[in-house]
This record gives C-alpha cells, structure tokens and sequence, in this order.
C-alpha cells in the first residue's frame, strides 16, 4: 500500500487526501476558516488534497437559524442524514479524515462511529467547551436533540485530538491521551497593519466584531461604555462589525455588516479593539480570536482576562487587561488620551500574532502531525 509522505516546505512525495468533516459550507463559519481553511492553498502546495464534507448549504442555512419553522428543519435534518451517511461511505478513500466539533447536530454518535470504523486515522478539532450545552436562540425549542454528553465520547474514539486552548485540552486528556494544543490563529498577509483614512472629526474608535451569538458578550459592556462617554463626551466612537446593527442609547455606534472577504478592512479603521467576555466555564474555553484579529491588525486591546485572553497579552507589553467596569474605563481612557501607547502596544501585539498565533508559525506543524498520522497507520 503506498504511503504518501508530506515534507514541509518542500515538494511534495505523494499526495495525501484529506476529508475535512463539519457542519458548514466552506468560507462560513469563523472556526472552520481559521482553523483549518485557511490553511489549504499552503498545504495544497505540498501534496494535500483536502475534500470539505459538510452537511448545511446556504439555503439551509437561513431556515436553520430562524424561528420555528420545525417542518423545513425536519427536511434539513433528513437530507444532512443522507449526506452524512454517503461521506462515511466513502471514508477509505482518503488518507486521514479531519472531524470539527461533531459529525451530526443531534446527539447521535452514528457518523463518528462510522468514521472511526473505516480504519482511516481521524483528527478530532475543537475550540469551545461544547461539552456544556450551547443551542442558539432561534433553535431552542429543539434543544432537547442536543446531547453535549456525546462530546467525551466523540473525543475518546479519535486517534488524535487538537484542542484550541489549554483548559479544552486539560479536559480532552481525561478521555484521550493523544491530545496537543494548537491555537487558532491569524494569516498575517491578510490581517496585517493598514494606514487608517483619517477621521475629520478626530474621534477615537473603539471596535469590536461578532456574531449575533456574541453580541450579548458586548452588551454586557454597554453600561461601562455609555459611563465613559458620559465622562469623556464624543472623544470616541463605537464602531461594531458584526451581522446585526446595534443601536445604544445615547452613544453613536458606527454599525458595519460583517463580510469575510473585508473584514480586515473593516478592522484598519479602529483605534482599540475590545474582547469583553464574563468569567465562566464557556468562555474560559473560548480561544481569543477577537483579540488576536486585532492584534493582527496592529491595533491596542482590552481583553477580559478570562481563560487563554490571560496568555495571549502581557499587561502593559503588548495589550491590557481588564476584570471590572472601573478596570475597563481607566484602561479605557489612557488609551483615548494616549496615541503613543496605542501605537507602542499596536507594535508589540502584531509582534506577539506573528511569532506564536500566525499560520506561518503552524502550518508546517499541521504537515508534519498529518504526516505522522498517516505513518502511524
């Protein structure tokens, strides 16, 4: 049986035929993109071929996140079902099989098994402390499909497990020895410092970007931002890049609709980048990518300094770190007033992005882990 063999930034020896096994088309969800798509045109240039099985197209997608609507749901359901199934038909077709999160949306372990079975050595990938129950708004009513409890078990039948953070690898190690930590991390080529066009008002800009989901992450933090610009009156603005607008009380809020193909973009006009998130198990699993896209950019952070948010900044080097409303408008206001320190803080996190949290620095260990998971068998 050949065996393909991958040497990192050199050519290729074989091909090796990978399948990446998610829930999302491709160029859709924020974990599937950084930590794993955005690294294919680089491993295709040495020998990887990665085939995307996924299960929720486009169409599907707007039906599966709205409300009610259980009868077309019903319909998603089946049709993943026969997809799912065809992709584990087909398992021993590829060298090595890559698995995100979960095979299935409901608490079956069926397709995991299915993969486990082929023989092919599997890749467990996860990024978020999915083993606590996490169901978005518009699917509540149907939470009772989900089953967080198949997550140590999903965890138990890989052959390798990459975690996104140390507490989700400190819990992975009690099911599967075979356990590292790799982040998530930025592409420096495309997330890179951008000269900014000049503001004619003159304003500072604060910024945060995501989801619908973490939006409730910020809204948490309207209280101490509406008491700031009472303190500070319009010497900044709050600019949100995200898929929803948000309308806040008595404070300008420059709304942005969130669009991959910008996004760094959208990221160059602020001045200070936000990452509020409170102190629970969820978000102690959460791998700070807000942070690090506008470290990325070169931008001045304020981080909550819950779970890995504590390793990615060093106080006063590279980012600060706030716990309390007061921690957050002091930091807050030195910042506005402090161009100089937003620049020298701007400086050392870029630095800290490209030699720990940038593709450059993980791609040839994803090659390399590929490689020995292919040799293994």
């Amino acid at each position: 049986m050949r065996v393909p063999h991958i040497r990192p930034g050199h050519e290729a020896a074989g091909i090796v035929k990978i399948l990446f096994v998610a829930s999302h088309r491709p160029d859709r969800s924020p974990s599937q993109r950084y930590r794993f798509e955005q690294f294919v045109p680089y491993w295709s240039q040495h020998g990887v071929q990665v085939e995307y099985a996924w299960i929720i197209d486009e169409e599907d997608d707007r039906v599966f996140y709205s409300q009610g609507r259980i009868m077309a749901k019903a319909g998603i359901w089946r049709k993943s079902l026969v997809r799912r199934a065809e992709h584990v038909r087909r398992a021993r077709e590829f060298d090595l099989i890559v698995l995100q999160r979960e095979a299935f949306m409901t608490g079956s372990l069926r397709f995991e098994r299915g993969f486990a079975k082929s023989g092919v050595p599997v890749i467990y990938d996860f990024d978020d402390a999915i083993w606590h129950m996490d169901v978005s708004e518009a699917n509540r009513r149907l939470k009772w499909l989900k089953n967080p409890g198949k997550v140590p078990r999903i965890i138990a039948l890989a052959d390798h497990v990459i975690a996104g953070n140390d507490y989700l690898a400190e819990y992975a190690r009690r099911f599967n020895r075979q356990v590292e930590v790799i982040p998530t991390v930025i592409d420096t080529e495309r997330y890179r410092p951008m000269v900014p066009v000049p503001r004619t008002d003159g304003k500072v800009v604060i910024g945060w970007t995501g989801s619908l989901t973490s939006v409730t992450h910020l809204r948490g933090a309207l209280p101490m931002l509406q008491e700031l610009r009472q303190d500070l009156g319009d010497r900044f603005v709050l600019r949100v890049i995200s898929d929803r607008p948000l309308e806040v009380p008595g404070m300008h809020v420059e709304n942005v609709t969130w669009n991959s193909a910008t996004e760094a973009q959208d990221l160059a006009a602020i001045d200070i980048g936000i990452m509020p998130i409170p102190d629970d198990e969820w978000s102690r699993g959460k791998c700070g990518f807000k942070g690090l896209q506008y470290m990325g950019m070169g931008k001045a952070v304020v981080l909550s300094p819950v779970g890995v948010n504590r390793t990615i900044v060093r106080e006063g080097e590279n980012g600060l770190l706030a716990a309390t409303d007061a921690e957050w408008k002091k930091k807050l206001t030195h910042l506005i007033a402090d161009a100089e320190l937003r620049q020298r803080l701007g400086q050392a996190a870029r630095r800290t992005v490209e030699e720990r949290y940038s593709t450059i620095a993980w791609r040839d260990h994803y090659l390399a882990l590929f490689n020995k998971m292919i040799r293994r068998t």
